[in-house]
C-alpha cells in the first residue's frame, strides 16, 4: 500500500524545485537570445552583447531590432571617444592621423543614423511600417557603411596603435551588422508580431 507523502518529502520536493528555478529561467533566457541572434553573421558577439535583454525582448523581433541599434549606439559612441582621444594624441602622424580624423567624422555619422533608426523603433506604426522598415535598413546599412570606411583609411598600415583601432572599429562594424540583420528579421515578421509600444 502506497503511503501519502510525508510534509517533509513535499517541503524536501519543493525546495529541490526552488534550487533548479533560476537554472530553468536562465536557460529559457539563453535560448530567447540563441533564436534571436540566429540570423546574424556574428551570433556569438550578438549572444554576449544582447544577453541582458533576454527576459523583456522574448521571442518579439521589434524588442530584440531595438535592443541591438540601442547597444550599437553604445558601442559606436565608445568607438567615437576613443578616436577623439587619438585624433588629439600627437603620437599619430601623417596619413594615420588623417584617418583617424576621417574616422571621427564618419563615426559621427553613423551614430546619428543609429539614433534616427533608434527613434523609428520606438514609434513603429502599422500603417507606415513599411515604410519605417526602408528607412531603418536604409539607415542601418549607411552606419555600418561609415564604419567599414574608417577601417578602409588604415589600408596597408601596420603597427600596434593600427592594430587596436581596426580592432575597436571592426567589433563595432560586427555589432553593426548584427542590428541589421535584427531589423532585417523584424521587417520580414511583419508589424503583427510587434508588441504594443
Amino acid at each position: 500500500m502506497l503511503r501519502a507523502p510525508t510534509s517533509r518529502t513535499s517541503i524536501v520536493t519543493l525546495l529541490a524545485f526552488i534550487s533548479i528555478l533560476p537554472w530553468l529561467t536562465h536557460s529559457a533566457q539563453t535560448s530567447y537570445v540563441q533564436e534571436a541572434c540566429s540570423v546574424t553573421l556574428h551570433p556569438d558577439l550578438c549572444i554576449r552583447s544582447l544577453s541582458p535583454f533576454s527576459s523583456t525582448a522574448k521571442r518579439s523581433p521589434t524588442k530584440w531590432a531595438r535592443a541591438s541599434v540601442s547597444v550599437t549606439i553604445t558601442e559606436a559612441k565608445a568607438v567615437a571617444r576613443f578616436l577623439v582621444r587619438l585624433k588629439n594624441n600627437r603620437r599619430m602622424k601623417g596619413r594615420n592621423r588623417a584617418a583617424v580624423s576621417d574616422c571621427v567624422e564618419v563615426f559621427e555619422d553613423a551614430i546619428d543614423e543609429l539614433h534616427r533608426s533608434l527613434g523609428v523603433l520606438r514609434r513603429l506604426s502599422r500603417s507606415k511600417f513599411d515604410a519605417q522598415m526602408g528607412d531603418l535598413t536604409t539607415w542601418v546599412s549607411a552606419a555600418l557603411t561609415d564604419e567599414d570606411t574608417c577601417v578602409d583609411g588604415f589600408e596597408g598600415e601596420r603597427g600596434r596603435l593600427v592594430n587596436l583601432i581596426r580592432n575597436r572599429v571592426v567589433k563595432a562594424t560586427y555589432i553593426t551588422s548584427n542590428a541589421l540583420a535584427l531589423v532585417n528579421k523584424l521587417a520580414a515578421s511583419g508589424f503583427e508580431t510587434a508588441p504594443n509600444q
